[in-house]
């Protein structure tokens, strides 16, 4: 889950982008948003608190009634039961991988734990989402969507074998690394490019170093992130100015390529890199492998141990 700006670009870009690219309307953010949050009221109605007593106390909000949360020490941030949530598609590893579930690696993108994730993923979304559409359209930062929420979770599943993940924060870490593989691959188009890439460099680590608080699976935020930055390579490329303008340049001046040969490489590779990933990592969720067995470091990835708390409990 995270809270960020656009990435910053000079007046001067933003004055050529608003004369040579149609920004477009964005509806795909507000509708994901719409639709999380229906999904979210569905969540409340099926889960029914009055009608299922629980162990650890009284539902929260009872003037709510069917809507009414589930006591704060079984889920404190006012959502529905695990049950509810497992029951609705949440990712859990036994059943994708023991019972042939894989659809769990979409599904709980959409599902939220509680009111307080779901307001702060929708914030989040709105932030970086907005700015992404407008320039770029629909279709390029729906695919950066979706897929950087399946690659997180299938790192999650690779690595977390217990307890139950749901939310959209590995799709928001995607369209973060994206903004930073937009800013590396039309390097040219930018005229602040330090402060750009320090200011979005600062916001990546700062969230992905809350990540490694418990509670929290930073396991989805750098999967989401690594397969957003990936795909930004792949589908946010900009042409360059040369060939924006070609109709008023002389013939001789004609620009033999609509984008720069360093695009052309970070595409290819970037591409081959993603799929070799994400082959590597089915093959290996689908197996029943652990993650931990091959790196038995990357634990600390997800949750550093202190005086303060334990990540047994994870």
């Amino acid at each position: 889950m995270s809270k960020a700006p656009g990435s910053g670009s000079a007046p001067y870009y933003q004055q050529q982008q608003q004369q040579e690219d149609p920004r477009w309307k964005p509806w795909m953010v507000p509708l994901i948003l719409i639709a999380s949050v229906a999904v979210f009221i569905v969540e409340m109605l099926i889960n029914n608190c009055p009608a299922h007593p629980s162990p650890y106390g009284g539902c929260v909000a009872r003037f709510l009634h069917r809507f009414s949360f589930q006591p704060l020490r079984d889920n404190p941030l006012f959502g529905p039961s695990s049950s509810t949530l497992i029951k609705l598609g949440a990712l859990v590893w036994d059943k994708v991988v023991h019972q042939h579930q894989a659809w769990r690696l979409i599904t709980s993108v959409w599902l939220h734990a509680g009111l307080i994730h779901l307001i702060v993923n929708m914030l989040s979304l709105l932030f970086v989402g907005i700015r992404l559409e407008q320039q770029f359209g629909f279709v390029r930062v729906g695919l950066i969507y979706l897929l950087s929420g399946f690659g997180g979770n299938v790192l999650s599943a690779l690595f977390l074998r217990n307890g139950v993940s749901v939310g959209a924060s590995g799709a928001l870490f995607g369209l973060l690394g994206s903004m930073l593989s937009e800013l590396i691959t039309n390097w040219t188009i930018y005229s602040n490019r330090a402060a750009a890439i320090l200011t979005l460099g600062f916001i990546i680590v700062l969230n992905l170093a809350v990540g490694t608080l418990p509670h929290v699976d930073n396991f989805a935020h750098i999967g989401g992130f690594i397969t957003g930055f990936l795909l930004g390579f792949v589908l946010l490329p900009r042409p360059q100015f040369g060939w924006m303008h070609r109709h008023d340049l002389p013939q001789s001046s004609q620009p033999r390529s609509k984008y720069k040969p360093y695009q052309y490489v970070l595409w290819v590779v970037s591409l081959l890199i993603l799929l070799a990933c994400f082959t590597v990592s089915l093959v290996m969720l689908f197996k029943g492998k652990n993650g931990n067995d091959h790196c038995h470091w990357c634990h600390y990835l997800n949750c550093i141990p202190t005086s303060k708390w334990s990540c047994d409990s994870r």
